[in-house]
């Protein structure tokens, strides 16, 4: 079963100058289908805006996010005999999208020394091919675990980053390579897509966040949310529709902090209209914050632990008319054998229960 949000959609103005991003000008068929209505749990607006240019061209565009991706344990020998075909199970829920995102929390390379630190990931480049084989078009790396092997890691994870037609934001050689968008072109309709990370342990920050003489991922921490937001300025005026995944959170709580409320109202604020993210290892909620769509904790995805609440997962479809959230819904989702799959009947429907409950301890509305 299916749960899905429909509201009206609020104009407000934008701010900033052109900027420079990533490019992929083909985006998904246009044939892509949008996200289906459940029936009896659609809420809909009497009117939306049509005021150009806040719509773009009139296209709708649909978006799916995942939430956290490694390649440990089980997962790497998949990765290692079946990587095109190891997550066919949720591959439907991402390639339907125009546009499909993850974050990717590991190294990608086999070289490096392992930072000090609870959890050290890593993974071949062939793990871009296996996200792309699933229908991923994009993913962030701004995250607690990009830098995992050090600088001689980070140097693999830009080469392969480099190497691979996978959109790959939230990591660079520097703070404009880390800050940089990626882009496409969906029916005419400009998207923009950021990552960047609230998370990095207290020691790391300063050997991890990417500045304009070091390495490292894009991050909202200290001084560095001003980048941020200042990237989202430039941007907004060139894009019709603009998303921002980012890490952060408390790990085991089902509510967001203040710290990612705060956060949010920030980069709407900036010009985002689609921001979501993940770490927590739990699915928190959905919903809308003025005129844009926050999800604050899309819980872990392809990931080794599944037992009790970290196996629990979903994919979040969105869809958007440039500024205009016309709905979203969430498709819930169980990890079995680290890999999602879809639920359907009461199961998925407790899990969409759930769900909207857990929107009364935050500042969205449905």
């Amino acid at each position: 079963m299916i749960a899905t949000f429909v509201g009206l959609a609020v104009v407000i103005g934008a701010l900033g100058i052109a900027a420079a991003t990533q490019s992929n000008e083909t985006g998904r068929s246009a044939t892509s289908p949008t996200t289906p209505a459940a029936a009896g749990l659609e809420r809909a607006s009497a009117t939306t805006t049509t005021t150009q240019p806040r719509r773009g061209n009139g296209q709708a565009v649909t978006f799916a996010f995942g939430g956290d991706v490694h390649f440990e344990g089980r997962l790497r020998s998949l990765l290692d005999s079946n990587p095109t075909g190891m997550l066919s199970p949720i591959s439907p829920a991402l390639s339907q999208a125009d546009v499909a995102m993850v974050n990717l929390e590991t190294a990608i390379g086999e070289r490096g020394s392992p930072v000090p630190k609870n959890f050290n990931f890593r993974a071949p480049a062939r793990a871009f091919e296996a996200l792309r084989a699933a229908g991923v078009d994009v993913v962030t790396m701004a995250n607690n675990h990009g830098v995992d092997y050090g600088p001689v890691g980070l140097q693999d994870t830009l080469a392969a980053k480099a190497a691979t037609p996978l959109g790959v934001v939230g990591i660079g050689a520097n703070a404009a390579q880390a800050y940089t968008p990626w882009t496409t072109n969906v029916r005419g309709q400009r998207i923009t897509v950021f990552g960047a990370s609230d998370v990095i342990d207290d020691a790391l920050i300063g050997s991890w966040t990417a500045t304009d003489t070091q390495g490292g991922i894009a991050s909202t921490k200290t001084l560095n949310q001003a980048r941020l937001i200042d990237a989202v300025r430039v941007a907004r005026p060139n894009t019709d529709t603009l998303a921002v995944y980012l890490h952060w959170g408390a790990e085991g709580t089902d509510c967001p902090t203040p710290r990612q409320e705060e956060l949010a109202h920030s980069l709407v604020g900036a010009g985002a209209d689609i921001v979501v993210g993940s770490h927590t290892h739990r699915v928190m909620t959905a919903g809308r914050l003025g005129p844009a769509l926050v999800d604050y904790g899309l819980g872990n995805f392809v990931f080794y632990n599944e037992s009790g609440p970290s196996g629990v997962t979903g994919v979040l479809n969105v869809t958007a008319t440039g500024r205009d959230i016309d709905s979203y819904t969430w498709k819930p989702a169980r990890i079995q054998g680290s890999i999602p799959h879809l639920l359907t009947g009461p199961d998925a429907d407790r899990d969409i229960a759930g769900f909207n409950t857990r929107r009364a301890c935050t500042n969205l509305l449905p």
